[in-house]
């Protein structure tokens, strides 16, 4: 009877020196669950998040998951009003999804805004503004509000 070669059931022989004597040519075919991965093979778990924001800035994320959100440099105001109360205005965020856009009367007058949600936990944010129809409030287009009761203060902050 002649030993079992083991190459099929093995990686090629340049993996082999790391496996060592789990793959020398007379082990026996593999039954069951593989041996870990050897130390050079690294193993990644998935992002819960899209992106991550820098750990040495203040930031703000989201109350419901932690999800990042935006970076404190940003924050363009805090005083704005939301559909549930105080709201933060900023100029760029992370890990949002809009909706479609919607001509809606606010307190500043007519504008066309999309409802934001966390990508992670899928809560309503607040809204991006898309256009604004007064003159006096086209620097609101292309920026975001979120509302604080969505949003924590995260990384920071003392």
């Amino acid at each position: 009877m002649s030993p079992r070669r083991a190459s099929r059931h093995c990686p090629p022989p340049n993996a082999r020196q790391a496996l060592g004597s789990l793959c020398s040519p007379w082990a026996a075919p593999r039954v069951g669950p593989l041996p870990p991965a050897p130390a050079m093979v690294r193993i990644s778990k998935p992002k819960t998040f899209q992106a991550y924001l820098d750990d040495c800035h203040r930031r703000y994320s989201c109350a419901h998951c932690r999800a990042h959100l935006a970076n404190h440099d940003d924050l363009i105001s805090k005083s704005f009003q939301g559909s549930q109360g105080r709201a933060y205005l900023f100029n760029s965020v992370v890990n949002v999804g809009c909706g479609p856009a919607e001509e809606r009367v606010l307190l500043t007058g007519l504008h066309a805004v999309a409802d934001i949600h966390c990508e992670n936990c899928k809560t309503t944010l607040g809204w991006k503004y898309e256009q604004a129809f007064e003159s006096s409030q086209k620097y609101k287009e292309g920026k975001y509000i979120i509302e604080l009761n969505h949003m924590i203060k995260d990384n920071g902050w003392d």
